[in-house]
């Protein structure tokens, strides 16, 4: 456990200076292909922050009940992606029953959130830091809407550039990776406030 991070700190370090998309690049797929437009990156950024958040409570919950005490720490990437399937496949379930339009739109991108690397590198990221239970949840809750707000924002800043005149050579995923990278910048100016290792 580490006491000396509170929940506050950790909170607002998994948005900003660890946020897990703009600091560790992880999720960058369903990150770059959705993110041409708004109303789906707002919707998979939503499934994103509810995945992450169950998942943590849940794998957290796994590790140190069943594997752990069981010594089956070998299953453990095996035993979280199965939690993280589980999680995804109700979430689908209930975007399609409550939000067709928008299960249409995300198509493939929503059952891949089963093997978007962001949801496992939380999960195993918790595992490393030894975080407790709360600090797992308000970790992987942070680290979600953290993906949620990056992907808000590169959805805006694209809907932007879609009408401005770019040279021939940035347009397209050029100028996509070059909008991510000034992000990450962005985002890594709060380090000075916060930070979690």
């Amino acid at each position: 456990m580490n006491p000396q991070i509170s929940p506050f700190i950790l909170f607002f370090a998994s948005i900003f200076t660890s946020n897990i998309i703009l600091s560790n690049f992880l999720g960058m797929c369903s990150f770059i292909s959705i993110s041409k437009d708004f109303k789906s990156s707002n919707g998979l950024g939503l499934a994103v922050v509810v995945v992450l958040t169950f998942t943590s409570m849940l794998n957290w919950g796994v590790y140190h009940f069943i594997l752990e005490p069981f010594h089956l720490d070998y299953l453990r990437y095996i035993v979280f992606i199965v939690v993280i399937a589980a999680v995804v496949q109700i979430l689908e379930m209930i975007i399609d029953r409550f939000s067709p339009s928008l299960y249409m739109t995300l198509g493939i991108f929503l059952p891949l959130i089963t093997v978007n690397c962001a949801i496992l590198g939380v999960t195993l990221l918790l595992q490393i830091r030894n975080y407790s239970f709360i600090q797992s949840v308000i970790y992987g809750l942070g680290s979600g809407i953290g993906w949620w707000i990056a992907i808000l924002c590169l959805a805006a800043i694209r809907k932007k550039t879609d009408n401005a005149s770019v040279p021939a050579g940035l347009k397209g995923p050029g100028l996509t990776f070059i909008t991510i990278g000034i992000m990450a910048m962005a985002f890594l100016g709060f380090s000075g406030m916060l930070a979690v290792q």
